[in-house]
This record gives C-alpha cells, sequence and structure tokens, in this order.
C-alpha cells in the first residue's frame, strides 16, 4: 500500500473511532426514561385530597359565577391579554391571578412538597385559569388535553400526559391532571393540573419515603 493510501486509511480509522467514542459518550449521558407508572392511584388521591380544599372549591365557583355567559371572542381577548402581560411590566391580569388566596395555597403546597411538586394551576368550568403557584404560559386550557380529557369527560376523570425530560433541572416531569368537583354537589366545577418531578418521586420511593 501507497504512503498515500496508508494515509487515508489512517484518517477513515480514526474518525470511525473519534464517531465511536463520541456515540459512546452521548449514550452514557444520556438521561434514563422514568415512567409515569410510578405516579399510582393513591399518589393521586393523595394529591387530589391537597388540592381539593375549601379555598379551591370556593375560588373556583366564584370564577364560574364571574365567567358565564363569556363567549369564545372574550376568552381570546383574555388570553391574549395574559401573553402579552407574560412579555411586559404592567401584569394587571397576572397579578390579580397570583395574589388570589388560592395561589398563596398553591404555592405553599409547592414549597411544602420539596421539590415534588414543579408547578400546580387550577381551572375553572371555562378552562381558564383560577390559581397558579407560577405563571403559566396561557390563560386560557381550554383547548389542551389537561382540560378536554378531565373536566370535559366528568368528576372521575384522571388524565397522567407522558413523562418529558427537563434540561435545565435535568428531571424527568409529569402532569397530573383531574377534574375538581364539588363535594357538596358532586359535579364537576373545574380542573387541576400538577406537574411532579419523577426523578425526586423515584428517589423517594427508592429509599422508601
Amino acid at each position: 500500500m501507497s504512503v498515500r493510501g496508508r494515509f487515508s486509511a489512517t484518517v477513515v480509522i480514526l474518525a470511525l473511532s473519534l464517531s465511536g467514542h463520541s456515540l459512546a459518550q452521548e449514550t452514557a449521558s444520556a438521561p434514563s426514561s422514568i415512567s409515569a407508572d410510578i405516579i399510582t392511584p393513591e399518589f393521586v388521591a393523595s394529591l387530589r385530597q391537597q388540592l381539593q380544599q375549601p379555598v379551591t372549591i370556593l375560588s373556583v365557583t366564584s370564577s364560574n359565577k364571574r365567567h358565564e355567559g363569556v363567549q369564545q371572542a372574550e376568552i381570546d381577548q383574555l388570553d391574549a391579554a395574559w401573553k402579552s402581560e407574560a412579555k411586559s411590566d404592567d401584569q394587571p391580569l397576572i397579578a390579580e391571578i397570583l395574589s388570589s388566596p388560592l395561589s398563596s395555597y398553591l404555592l405553599y403546597t409547592q414549597a411544602k412538597s420539596a421539590g415534588l411538586f414543579t408547578e400546580i394551576f387550577i381551572m375553572d368550568r371555562f378552562g381558564l385559569n383560577v390559581g397558579q403557584s407560577s405563571v403559566t404560559s396561557d390563560y386560557w386550557q381550554g383547548d389542551e388535553a389537561k382540560f378536554l380529557k378531565t373536566f370535559a369527560v366528568g368528576p372521575d376523570a384522571v388524565f397522567i400526559d407522558e413523562p418529558e425530560y427537563h434540561d435545565e433541572t435535568q428531571t424527568w416531569r409529569a402532569q397530573v391532571n383531574f377534574t375538581i368537583v364539588d363535594p357538596a354537589s358532586k359535579a364537576a366545577i373545574g380542573a387541576a393540573t400538577a406537574e411532579i418531578n419523577l426523578t425526586e418521586l423515584q428517589r423517594r420511593l427508592q429509599t422508601g419515603l
């Protein structure tokens, strides 16, 4: 083999070696997926008990009355205003929701979970935000699965979304969604969403916490 031929072969081997090493590193560093199956019915029942408190029922009922007869065009305007405020220093609508008693309770619940809950928000029967632990990207959730697969289905509906990897915190997360029910009338009045840190939940299960 000529010198040129040996040089070309060496380059090809080196390139393949580096490519294989890079792929091995990528595979080694890729996080293992965590199944949402670790979110058991007992976990959901406990979550429901924490979120379906009197402050939740009162707040959602009040929001339903306030928005009675609301038209889709008005909902779209509110949603657009929310998204605009999220990019501005002037945030009257967002401030109104975040300063509510329900939002305060949800923030407390999230903080008390010590990292297990990463976001919690409650919607009324129209899919509009009533309370939240942090600012959501939308004000109206009525066109999303978290609402369409819970409130729109019935009082007992629960929907657990597919896990997603959160690059910033290097954790797996999944949203648990269920219908909010008035304990007196047993009627569906809204919906709740709680984002669960699956990585933390798995750690607690493995350590017996």
